[in-house]
């Protein structure tokens, strides 16, 4: 049996990975690159880098091809363009990633550390109405919560 850390540890040769300050330098030089959050609705609209588009894993597949109701054109066309993708720590975006290279996409990365890694690199994050988010309350959003009853029980 297979678990999430074992999916990930075997996309990661598949997968290229950025930090943070390479997407800083990168968003100088492009700002139109394509900024991919993969993470649920209510988490990107807490708090999100500008620009990005959100695209949760769930629906990823049909919102990167035509003909979908979910279709992204940024996306469905972009099989050639520049994109990063982001989540909250850098594991969904990695699989996100490798999913994307399997459909086609030749110039995808994904985010080392996710969203948490930006926020400790002080960079800016915003809510849904576009408004900054304090770098302590992100700090509070994007905090584990993890609930005694998801832990693994003992053995």
């Amino acid at each position: 049996m297979k678990h999430f850390t074992d999916l990930i540890a075997e996309a990661l040769p598949e997968v290229e990975e950025i930090f943070p300050w390479d997407l800083e330098e990168k968003l100088r030089e492009k700002p139109e690159l394509i900024l991919l959050d993969v993470r649920e609705p209510s988490e990107f609209d807490a708090l999100h880098i500008a620009n990005s588009l959100n695209v949760p894993r769930g629906i990823l597949e049909s919102a990167c091809d035509w003909d979908y109701d979910e279709t992204e054109p940024a996306l469905a066309g972009g099989r050639n363009e520049e994109i990063v993708v982001i989540c909250r720590s850098g594991n969904r975006s990695v699989l996100a990633a490798q999913t994307m290279q399997r459909m086609g996409f030749r110039q995808v990365v994904s985010l080392k550390t996710g969203i948490r890694g930006w926020n400790d690199f002080e960079q800016p994050l915003y809510n849904r109405d576009g408004e900054p988010v304090d770098i302590d309350d992100a700090d509070g959003l994007l905090a584990s919560k993890l609930r005694p009853e998801q832990r693994r029980p003992a053995a």
